[in-house]
């Protein structure tokens, strides 16, 4: 089975990608990430790898294996 992965380095917690998620997987996690911003993390449970966060993020965050 396929899985998420997130860069949270990169992530500037924008949240384009929670507003994309077709299953609400998607969440603020309250993390500071290097670049000072709230980083995403990913429900693994409700995450059905379709790709909307890869092909929405401007950044480069997300990685699906």
């Amino acid at each position: 089975m396929s899985k998420l992965h997130i860069n949270k380095e990169r992530c500037k917690g924008c949240g384009y990608c929670i507003e994309v998620c077709p299953k609400d997987a998607l969440a603020f996690t309250g993390e500071i990430g290097v670049q000072g911003y709230d980083t995403v993390g990913v429900n693994e449970e409700l995450c059905i790898q379709c790709g909307s966060c890869y092909r929405t993020c401007p950044d480069f965050v997300f990685e699906i294996f």
